[in-house]
């Protein structure tokens, strides 16, 4: 929930086959790092929410649901409860961003914390809390909750236009929802050197991920940008990958304690788990693709008049959801990893499992993320319910992966038992995903 104050600029590459629709692959110029959530935005209708948040506020409204104040956190740990985020999942992100920034710092970084379809951010002394939360028709959503005690309750706000000041990545008359999970080279006061940020998911390299967050975790000889405050001048940096290439990130390396760095004790937990960050960034890659893709869909839908060649416009777009599921590409670690705060462990407890124990949610941490690769994110009402074209596609381009029939070198990193093992859980937690 990052929104500036400064407008977003980018190499913007015009999607060849959708003109209409646009995607930043590089951001420049914004004032923060952090999770950067895009608001849709039409300008005839409003989009009817319905989403985690909205569904909260229904609840609150009835009565059924009342959420608690507490004078150190606000509602916070009572929001938290009620849409299922586990305190556990803590990230913290010290670069400036979201609309207190003057807030945000090294020795006042913003908490983060999130679950399948929901984000919450708070900052020490601020009034206020941000939340983004994941509408299966329409991407993410963005809100504010006033977090100061109301005798009359708190009350989501929604944002749109403010939000799409600094975060309008696609620079297209259909804006689309994105989240952006950024890594930059913040100076001692948490700016952004050049304003420039890498986006960051599952197959960015460990070395030139996290920068502008706190992390928590052993990682072994492996290197990330996080905990690193960056004191060099804009005339020494030329090119930020190239910058971080250089880098001695030994200072940042295998830490499990941040209470040297800033006072700990405000927070919920005194964690920024690694575990949670790679799961937070493979998590926003996949619900990029797929809302990208709905979009793209629309949108050649509207230049063919034609479902069969509106697809076929569409496929390049779908099969890189294929990918992102699958774990195409991915960086590889080349030493395990382990968190700090419990995540991993809660994480995979959520299952579901098969008859063998086994569930899509459970971690590798040795040679990749997960220990069976195909995201989660199957069982998520954003899949569910996207446009039938697109999940009839997925599903058998999936299978055809799966089963052996496709062999291509996209995806040779899954041996034979990964994919046999993979077939086996969904056929069992998903009954008919295959049809």
């Amino acid at each position: 929930m990052s929104h500036g104050l400064r407008g977003f600029c980018g190499f913007n590459l015009r999607h060849p086959r959708h003109p209409r629709l646009a995607l930043s692959l590089f951001a420049l110029l914004i004032p923060a790092s952090g999770i950067a959530l895009l608001q849709v935005r039409n300008s005839k209708t409003a989009v009817v929410a319905s989403d985690p948040a909205m569904e909260l506020q229904q609840k609150i409204n009835s009565g059924t649901v009342k959420l608690e104040f507490e004078p150190d956190h606000g509602y916070l740990q009572s929001l938290l409860k009620h849409l299922k985020i586990p305190v556990s999942s803590q990230t913290l992100v010290f670069s400036k961003s979201s609309f207190e920034l003057g807030l945000i710092s090294p020795s006042n970084p913003r908490a983060l914390y999130f679950n399948d379809e929901s984000y919450v951010s708070w900052i020490p002394n601020s009034s206020i809390m941000e939340i983004a939360s994941v509408d299966p028709h329409a991407g993410a959503m963005f809100y504010t909750l006033n977090n100061q005690d109301e005798p009359s309750g708190p009350k989501f706000e929604r944002k749109t236009e403010e939000c799409l000041v600094c975060h309008d990545t696609f620079q297209a008359s259909t804006p689309v929802p994105r989240l952006l999970m950024l890594s930059v080279l913040p100076n001692p006061s948490g700016n952004a050197i050049k304003a420039a940020a890498l986006i960051t998911n599952d197959e960015s390299p460990l070395r030139e991920r996290w920068g502008g967050w706190y992390v928590t975790g052993r990682h072994g000889r492996q290197r990330h940008l996080g905990n690193t405050i960056v004191k060099a001048s804009e005339i020494e940096i030329d090119n930020i990958k190239n910058y971080i290439a250089r880098m001695d990130l030994s200072r940042g390396a295998n830490v499990t304690d941040l209470s040297s760095r800033f006072d700990t004790k405000p927070y919920l937990s005194r964690h920024s788990d690694i575990v949670a960050l790679m799961v937070l960034g493979h998590q926003t890659h996949v619900h990029n693709l797929m809302n990208f893709a709905r979009y793209a869909l629309q949108s050649a839908l509207q230049e063919k008049q034609d479902s069969t060649a509106a697809l076929d416009l569409v496929k390049d777009d779908l099969e890189k959801i294929v990918r992102a599921m699958l774990f195409s590409g991915e960086a590889a670690l080349t030493e395990p990893i382990s968190g700090t705060s419990g995540f991993a462990a809660e994480f995979a407890n959520q299952g579901p499992r098969d008859s063998h124990g086994r569930s899509l949610r459970d971690l590798d941490l040795k040679q990749r993320l997960f220990r069976y690769p195909l995201s989660y994110v199957i069982y998520s009402k954003m899949f569910d319910q996207m446009p039938r074209p697109i999940t009839d596609y997925v599903t058998r381009r999936l299978g055809e992966v799966l089963s052996g029939e496709d062999k291509s070198a996209d995806f040779a990193h899954l041996s034979k038992a990964d994919r046999e093992a993979i077939l086996g859980i969904v056929r069992e937690t998903k009954p008919g995903f295959f049809r």
